[in-house]
């Protein structure tokens, strides 16, 4: 049995899993692996986009009241106050103050753990991320600084974006292309390619010894990618190819 979603009012969406990754018809950002579908309209919704509030809150913005709405206002481009990239879809929105969250981001946790390593979800940050190397995002709407995960150490910097990016990245990745006809699902298929996937932080480390703290970026990586996509098992198959290695 499915549900009704209000975006997609006359067919119920069914909770489904498939190989290949897609485009959520609500939020318009990639997914992959577990989506709700509906077969007949070829749609496909994000779990955060599935269920979502009609009003919410979030602790970057404690006086301001989202509201959830199937399109962005207005005519002019929005861009979200979390990760930075553009509003084309399901949105939550502060109608007083004009900030934009993508239902994923609104739902990203506050703290993280991997390894023996704790992060901290920021809206601000002092050291450059370790993906472009820089405070400040790359490309980004002027006023808009961007969510970070920085671990308690100081050491690990990591713009909401950029890890959104290397996702991307990571699914041009040849090893993930090559194994989208076998028999592997689709978070082995995420878990290779992320895990083949060559950091800019390695390209500015070789011979530096930091085996790791190259391994600490990437597993980071692995469990943002699986909350950002509403996915557990990318992380229980990223944390079992850990565990065998």
């Amino acid at each position: 049995m499915g549900e009704i979603h209000a975006g997609h009012p006359h067919r119920e969406l069914v909770l489904k899993s498939y190989k290949k990754h897609y485009t959520c018809d609500g939020c318009k950002e990639p997914g992959i692996g577990s989506r709700h579908r509906c077969e007949d309209c070829n749609y496909d919704l994000h779990k955060d986009c599935m269920f979502y509030k009609s009003t919410t809150r979030h602790d970057f913005f404690p006086n301001s009241v989202f509201k959830f709405l199937l399109q962005p206002p207005g005519h002019s481009e929005r861009c979200c106050d979390g990760c930075g990239k553009p509003v084309r879809g399901f949105v939550y929105h502060c109608e007083e103050k004009g900030w934009d969250l993508h239902p994923c981001c609104r739902n990203l946790p506050n703290k993280l753990k991997v390894d023996d390593i704790k992060f901290k979800l920021r809206d601000k940050v002092l050291k450059k991320c370790f993906w472009c190397n820089r405070r400040r995002l790359e490309g980004s709407v002027s006023g808009i600084r961007g969510w970070s995960y920085v671990s308690k150490c100081e050491k690990y910097h990591f713009h909401v974006y950029c890890a959104s990016e290397m996702m991307l990245e990571g699914w041009k990745n040849e090893s993930y292309s090559n194994n989208n006809d076998n028999d592997q699902t689709a978070p082995d298929s995420l878990a290779l390619a992320l895990e083949n996937l060559e950091l800019p932080i390695q390209r500015r480390s070789r011979g530096s010894g930091g085996d790791k703290f190259i391994r600490i970026v990437k597993k980071f990586f692995k469990v943002f990618v699986s909350i950002l996509l509403g996915d557990p098992t990318i992380t229980l198959t990223c944390l079992v190819a850990e565990l065998m290695r």
